[in-house]
C-alpha cells in the first residue's frame, strides 16, 4: 500500500536530469518585491522596456469634455492630451487590460481586464485610481464593454464561441444576459445611441469561418425598452463596430471594400451614407474578434471628429472635410513577462535505447503475467520484475491482446499489407502461434469470454483498412462477430453502430459493450435484447474542444473542413467516458475519462442510472478516482479487485480494497481528530493555532493519496545508427553557422555525426571512407518542420507510414507535431527509431494540454498532468491547447518551468490571447497572428522574448488559407514525386478538385509574412511549419510564404534549420552544419540562395548519416538497399475493357 508516490517521482526526476544537460537563463527579478498574486500567480522574471510612437490595434475613447485620449497598447491604459503628447500609464503589471470607455460623466473607466485570473469586466476610478470588478467570472471571456447612457448600467460581450450581451449595475450583482436566442448568433462591440434607446452591434452567425466569404458580419440594434431587435445594414463587405456621435445624427462603421478596410459614415437622419476614410486598419472579420471586429473608436463630444487608430497611429477625422490629422503620442514601454524557458535536449548515440511507450496491456487471470505490445510487437512478462519477452518472431504489426479464462493463451490482431489476422499463442513452455481466421481482414478488440470458448471482436474488410490513409478507418469496425477459440469461420453477430469494444462478466452469458452516448450497454450473442446499464459523465472542462470543437484539428482534411463553425456556445457540458468496461463480477464499471480512469459501483434499480464522477467521492454511488497522473489502456483484474493501467512505459496496478481501507481510514483519522478538537479548551493563541490547522490540513491532504503500485516495463531496441566514413566532396555547404557559406566544401561524415568540414581538398580523409561528389550541389541542413502534423493509423498500426516517407523525401529530417490527439505516435516514433520505419526525426508535444480536456485547479494539478509528459512520454515540449482562464495559463508555464518542458501555443484565433501568452513568457507561438499589420511594440516584445513563431501560412489566420493559393497556381497533380509518395484518394481530394479560390489581393499570408520578416530582422525566432497540409512539399509552400514579403534566401533557410531546432531545444546537435553535430543533410541540384524555390531541388537527404535517394528513398549509404514497396501507391488502371480511346 503506497501512501505517496511523490517521493519517488521527484527522485526519478532527478535521476533523468542528471543524465541529459539542460541549460535554463538565468534570470534574476529586478527587485525583491513580490508581483504575483493568488489570482495571477507567476512571478515576473524578465521586463523588456522601449519608446514607440506606433501601436499595434490600439482601441481608445474620447472624454465627454473632449481634453483626453484614453487607449489600449499592449495591455496597459494610457492617457494623452487630445492634441497628442507624452502618454501617461493608468494600468501597469501583468494584467492584461483592453478596451477602454469613459463614463458618461467622465469620471470613471470601463474596460476588460484579467487581473482575476480571467476576463472580467472592471472599473476605474479616475482620480482615486480606485478599481471595481464588477463581473466576476471565471469561465468566459469578455471582448469589450460599454456604458448606458445614464452611467448606470454596463454591458459587456461575453462567452466562448458565440458571444452575448450580459448586462450590469455599476454596484454590483450578478447581472442579466439581454437575449441568448438564437444560440449560434454572436454579438460584439456594444454601443449606444446619443438617447440611450438603442444598442448597436456586430453581429454574425456562428463564431468565425475558415476561407470566408463575405459579409460575414452587419450591424445590428436592440431596444433597450421593449426587447426588439432589427439588422439595420446589408454590406457585402460585411458592417461592424459601430460608433455613434455625441449628437445622435451620425454613425460609423467598418466595411470592407475590395480587399481593405474602409470607414463609412451614415446619416442617421436621412438613411444617406459616404465614406469617411479608406483604407484604415484592416479589420478581423475573418477570425474569433476577441478585441473588435475593428479598434474601439470615438467621436469627439461636438460630433464634428472621429478620433481613430490606424496605421499604428491615432487620428481625427473632420467629418466636414474629410481629412485626416494626426495625433501624435509617444509610449515609454514597459512590459513585466514571467520567465524565459529556454531547455537544451541533447540527442543520445547510445547502441542501446529502452521504448517510449506499451499499448494495450492485459494482466493474466491470476494477475502474474502482463501482455503488450511494444513496437507493435507482442510481448508478456511476469510481475512484478520480470523480462519482457517476445511470444513469436513476426515482423508485422502484433496488437490488442487479451488472455484466455485459464491464462494459458493469448489472443491477438496483427496486420500487414494484405491483411490481417486473429492469432492465439500459448505462454508456456515453446510458443505455438495458431491462426484463428481463415479469411484476411481487419480485427480488432478481440475477447474471450469466460463462459463460452468463444473470442468475439471487430470486424472490417481489408479494403477498408488497405484504403485508410488517416488515423481513422471509418469501417474497420463495423461488424460485431465472434469465432470459436480453435479457430474456425468466423459468425456474425451484428453491426456495430458504434458499439466497441467487447468484454464479458463471468456472470452472465451477455455481450458488454461501450457506446459513446449510451454508455455501458450489453446484447446478447445472436445481437438482440440490448440492454443499457449505466451512463457515465465527468468534469465540465475549458479546453480547447470548448472553442474549437474537434474539427479544428481536423481542418489539415477537407472533409472535416467546418466551412460554418457549428454551435458549441454551450460546449460546457460535462465530459463523456471514451471507454467503459463492466467488472468480471457485474458490479463496477471501469471508465475512462478526460485520461483519468474511474471506477463506479453499479446500481440496479430498474431503470438506466447515470453517475456523475465530477466529485467521485461525491457521486450518486460509490465511486473513486484512480488516477493522479493519468491514464491509458484500462483492463480489470480477473477478480474484480484490481485495476490496470499504463502510461507511458509504466504499468500500473490499482488495488481497489487496499485503497477503500486507506481511503476509510483517512476518514476515520479525521472524525477522531474533530472529535478530539471540540474537547479542547481554547486559548490565547487559538487564532494563530487555527492558521498552522489550517496550513497543516492542506499539507496533510497532498499525502491523502492512495496510489497505483507501479511497474516500470523496460524493453529495449537498438537504435538506427550507420557505421563507416562518407566524404561530401566539392559542394556549395551553407552551414547556417552565422551567414557563413563554404563555396567549395568537403563535409567528413563518421557513422551520424560530421568529423569535419573544410574547403575541398583540405581534410584528413580516412582510406576506407566512400566519397560522394557534389560538385556544382548545393548542400543545407535537413529541414525542420516545427508543426508537423502527421497522423498515422490509430489503435492498429501499419507497417509503412506514408506522412514519413513523403517528409523525409522532401528533405524534412526533423519533425514536431504540436498536437497529436492521441499516444500512437510515441510508438511510431520508437519506430522510426529503430530503423522499422522511413521517417525524419519524429518529436511530438504528444495530446495536446486542452485537446485532452482537463479542469486545472492549481499548480500541483499542473504539474500533476505535466508529468505524464516530462516522466513518462518524454517529449520535451508540450502543447498548451488553451486549458483555461489566464491563471489556468500561468499555472501550466509555472508547471512546465519546474518540469523542464518547453511548451507552445495555440493561436486560436484570439490576438489577445496571443499576447497573454507572451507575457507570461511562452516560449512558443503555433499559427499566424490573426490580425495585421504588426507594429514594433509586438514585433519588439515577440523578438526580445525569444517566443518562437510558427506561423503555419498554408492555413493563415484572417483570410483564405495560402495552400490555396498554390493549389490554384501550380501544377499539383500531375508532380510525378507527389504521385510516388501520396496515396490516390489524398492527392485526388486535395488537387483535383476543391474549393477556395481567391484573387491575388485577397490572400493574406503575404501581409503576415511582413511580420516574420520583421521579427526575424528584429532578432526573434521564427519557424516553418506546414500543418500536415500536403505532405512533403507542403513545407516548401510554407517555406515560401514565410519568405514571400522580401526576406533574405539565407535568412529564410535558417527560420528553416538552426530557427527550428533552436525553438526545439535541439540546436546543439541539429540545425547547423557543424563539427560534432548529427549529419542531417541535404544535396540539392540548385541554389536556394538564387532563388528559393530551389529548395525543392532535392537530389539526396541524409538523416542520422544514412543517405536516401531523395526521388525513391533507395538507401544508398552505407548499404546499397532498395525501399520497401510503397503500398499506398495506386496506379491508374490498364488494358482492361472500357470505351476505346484514340
Amino acid at each position: 500500500m503506497h501512501r505517496s508516490l511523490l517521493l519517488p517521482i521527484f527522485m526519478f526526476i532527478g535521476f533523468v536530469f542528471s543524465q541529459n544537460t539542460y541549460s535554463q537563463e538565468d534570470t534574476t527579478p529586478k527587485d525583491t518585491l513580490k508581483k504575483a498574486t493568488k489570482e495571477l500567480p507567476l512571478e515576473p522574471e524578465r521586463t523588456i522596456s522601449f519608446t514607440t510612437d506606433k501601436g499595434t490595434w490600439m482601441s481608445l475613447d474620447v472624454s465627454p469634455d473632449g481634453s483626453t485620449i484614453i487607449f489600449d497598447l499592449m495591455g496597459e491604459l494610457y492617457t494623452i492630451p487630445v492634441a497628442g503628447g507624452k502618454a501617461t500609464a493608468i494600468t501597469n503589471g501583468l494584467a492584461y487590460e483592453v478596451h477602454p470607455r469613459y463614463s458618461p460623466d467622465g469620471k470613471s473607466i470601463v474596460y476588460i481586464s484579467d487581473k482575476s485570473g480571467s476576463d472580467n469586466v472592471w472599473t476605474m476610478d479616475l482620480a482615486t485610481k480606485e478599481e471595481t470588478q464588477i463581473s466576476k467570472d471565471s469561465r468566459h471571456n469578455f471582448f469589450s464593454a460599454e456604458w448606458t447612457s445614464d452611467g448606470d448600467y454596463i454591458v459587456g460581450a461575453k462567452g466562448r464561441r458565440n458571444i452575448k450581451f450580459q448586462i450590469y449595475h455599476k454596484e454590483g450583482g450578478s447581472g442579466s444576459q439581454l437575449f441568448g436566442e438564437p444560440k449560434n448568433l454572436k454579438v460584439i462591440d456594444p454601443a449606444f445611441g446619443a438617447d440611450g434607446k438603442l444598442l448597436y452591434f456586430s453581429q454574425r452567425r456562428n463564431a468565425w469561418n475558415y476561407n470566408a466569404r463575405l459579409p460575414q458580419y452587419q450591424i445590428g440594434t436592440y431596444d433597450m425598452e421593449d426587447g426588439d431587435r432589427a439588422v439595420i445594414t446589408s454590406r457585402y463587405g460585411s458592417a461592424f463596430t459601430p460608433t455613434l456621435s455625441k449628437d445622435g445624427n451620425w454613425l460609423v462603421y467598418g466595411t470592407r471594400f475590395e480587399a481593405e478596410t474602409g470607414l463609412v459614415l451614415r446619416n442617421l437622419k436621412t438613411g444617406k451614407e459616404d465614406w469617411l476614410a479608406y483604407p484604415v486598419q484592416r479589420d478581423e472579420q475573418e477570425s474569433i474578434a476577441a478585441l473588435g471586429v475593428l479598434p474601439g473608436m470615438s467621436f469627439t463630444p461636438d460630433s464634428k471628429n472621429l478620433i481613430a487608430s490606424y496605421g499604428g497611429k491615432i487620428y481625427s477625422i473632420s467629418l466636414d472635410s474629410n481629412s485626416a490629422t494626426e495625433i501624435p503620442f509617444s509610449v515609454d514601454v514597459s512590459l513585466e513577462l514571467g520567465p524565459r524557458l529556454k531547455f537544451n535536449y541533447p540527442i543520445e548515440d547510445k547502441k542501446e535505447a529502452f521504448v517510449t511507450q506499451i499499448r494495450d496491456a492485459k494482466p493474466s487471470p491470476d494477475g502474474s503475467m502482463l501482455a503488450f505490445t511494444a513496437l507493435n510487437r507482442l510481448y508478456v512478462m511476469e510481475l512484478p520484475n520480470g523480462t519482457p519477452k517476445r511470444l513469436t518472431n513476426a515482423t508485422y504489426t502484433e496488437a490488442m491482446p487479451s488472455w484466455s479464462p485459464d491464462g494459458k493463451y493469448v489472443v491477438y490482431t496483427t496486420w500487414k499489407q494484405g491483411g490481417g489476422h486473429l492469432y492465439k499463442v500459448n505462454v508456456d513452455g515453446r510458443p505455438k502461434v495458431l491462426q484463428l481466421t481463415q479469411k484476411p481482414g481487419i480485427y480488432s478488440y478481440p475477447e474471450w469470454s469466460y463462459t463460452k470458448n468463444r473470442i468475439a471482436f471487430h470486424k472490417g474488410t481489408t479494403q477498408t483498412y488497405e484504403d485508410a490513409i488517416g488515423p481513422v478507418a471509418r469501417r474497420a469496425q463495423e461488424d460485431l462477430v465472434w469465432i470459436s477459440s480453435d479457430g474456425g469461420a468466423i459468425q456474425f453477430i451484428d453491426k456495430a453502430k458504434g458499439r466497441q469494444q467487447p468484454h464479458f462478466t463471468k456472470v452472465d452469458d451477455r455481450i458488454y459493450l461501450s457506446h459513446g452516448t449510451k454508455g455501458l450497454i450489453s446484447i446478447r450473442w445472436d445481437g438482440s435484447d440490448e440492454k443499457a446499464h449505466l451512463k457515465l459523465k465527468g468534469i465540465e472542462t475549458y479546453g480547447s474542444q470548448d472553442i474549437f470543437g474537434k474539427d479544428h484539428f481536423d481542418s489539415k482534411e477537407p472533409s472535416y473542413l467546418p466551412m460554418i463553425e457549428d454551435d458549441r456556445e454551450n460546449n460546457d457540458k460535462a465530459s463523456r467516458p471514451s471507454e467503459v468496461r463492466i467488472s468480471p463480477d457485474g458490479t463496477k464499471a471501469l471508465a475512462l475519462i478526460n485520461n483519468d480512469i474511474f471506477t463506479v459501483t453499479i446500481p440496479r434499480y430498474g431503470k438506466t442510472p447515470t453517475v456523475s464522477v465530477a466529485s467521485a467521492d461525491k457521486a450518486a454511488f460509490p465511486a473513486m478516482k484512480l488516477t493522479v497522473l493519468g491514464g491509458e489502456f484500462p483492463a480489470w483484474g480477473s477478480d474484480s479487485k484490481k485495476v490496470h493501467w499504463s502510461l507511458g512505459a509504466s504499468h500500473f496496478r490499482y488495488d481497489l480494497v487496499a485503497g477503500k481501507q486507506f481511503k476509510d481510514s483517512v476518514a476515520a483519522a479525521k472524525k477522531k481528530e474533530k472529535e478530539l478538537k471540540k474537547t479542547e479548551k481554547s486559548s490565547d493563541s487559538t487564532k494563530i493555532d487555527k492558521k498552522e490547522e489550517e496550513k497543516k490540513d492542506k499539507e496533510d491532504k497532498k499525502d491523502e493519496k492512495f496510489t497505483a503500485d507501479e511497474f516500470k516495463i523496460k524493453v529495449s531496441y537498438k537504435r538506427s545508427i550507420p557505421t563507416g566514413n562518407l566524404l561530401l566532396k566539392g559542394g556549395r555547404i551553407i552551414t547556417m553557422k552565422g551567414d557563413e557559406v563554404i563555396e567549395n566544401g568537403d563535409i567528413l561524415i563518421e557513422n551520424n555525426r560530421i568529423k569535419a568540414i573544410g574547403s575541398s581538398g583540405s581534410l584528413t580523409v580516412p582510406s576506407d571512407a566512400s566519397v560522394i561528389d557534389v560538385q556544382g550541389k548545393t548542400l543545407t541542413p535537413g529541414f525542420i518542420d516545427t508543426h508537423a502534423h502527421m497522423w498515422p493509423n490509430w489503435g492498429i498500426h501499419k507497417n509503412q507510414v506514408w506522412v514519413y516517407s513523403a517528409n523525409l523525401a522532401y528533405g524534412v529530417t526533423t519533425t514536431r507535431d504540436p498536437q497529436t490527439a492521441t499516444t500512437d505516435v510515441l510508438t511510431y516514433s520508437d519506430m522510426v527509431e529503430a530503423g522499422m520505419l522511413h521517417g525524419p526525426r519524429v518529436y511530438s508535444t504528444g495530446p495536446g494540454v486542452g485537446f485532452w480536456k482537463y479542469k486545472i485547479k492549481s499548480l500541483d494539478h499542473a504539474k500533476d498532468v505535466l508529468k505524464q509528459y516530462s516522466e513518462y512520454y518524454n517529449t520535451k515540449t508540450i502543447k498548451m491547447y488553451l486549458v483555461g482562464n489566464r491563471q489556468q495559463r500561468q499555472w501550466v508555464i509555472m508547471a512546465a518551468k519546474e518540469l523542464k518542458l518547453m511548451p507552445t501555443t495555440e493561436g486560436g484565433l484570439d490576438f489577445k490571447l496571443n499576447m497573454t501568452q507572451l507575457l507570461d513568457g511562452y516560449p512558443g507561438h503555433e499559427h499566424s497572428l490573426p490580425i495585421y499589420p504588426i507594429y514594433e511594440d509586438v514585433v519588439k516584445t515577440i523578438a526580445d522574448s525569444k517566443m518562437a513563431v510558427t506561423p503555419t501560412l498554408l492555413v493563415s489566420y484572417g483570410g483564405p488559407w495560402a495552400e490555396n493559393y498554390y493549389y490554384s497556381r501550380e501544377d499539383v497533380w500531375t508532380d510525378a514525386k507527389l504521385q510516388y509518395f501520396t496515396p490516390y484518394e489524398e492527392l485526388a481530394q486535395k488537387s483535383r478538385r476543391r474549393p477556395g479560390w481567391f484573387m491575388d489581393e485577397e490572400h493574406v499570408f503575404k501581409k503576415h509574412a511582413v511580420f516574420m520578416n520583421d521579427l526575424v530582422k528584429e532578432g526573434g525566432l521564427a519557424g516553418v511549419g506546414s500543418h500536415g497540409q500536403l505532405q512533403g512539399l507542403g513545407y516548401h509552400w510554407e517555406l515560401w510564404s514565410v519568405a514571400s514579403a522580401g526576406m533574405d534566401n539565407l535568412k529564410a533557410l535558417q527560420v528553416a534549420t538552426i530557427h527550428g531546432a533552436t525553438a526545439l531545444g535541439l540546436e546543439g546537435d541539429l540545425g547547423s552544419i557543424e563539427v560534432g553535430k548529427l549529419a542531417d543533410i541535404l544535396i540539392l541540384d540548385k541554389n536556394p540562395l538564387d532563388n528559393l524555390r530551389n529548395t525543392n531541388t532535392l537530389d539526396h537527404v541524409i538523416k542520422n548519416g544514412k543517405v536516401y535517394n531523395a526521388s525513391t528513398l533507395d538507401e544508398v549509404w552505407p548499404e546499397a538497399k532498395k525501399a520497401e514497396k510503397f503500398n499506398w501507391q495506386t496506379k491508374k488502371p490498364t488494358g482492361l475493357p472500357g470505351i476505346d480511346k484514340d
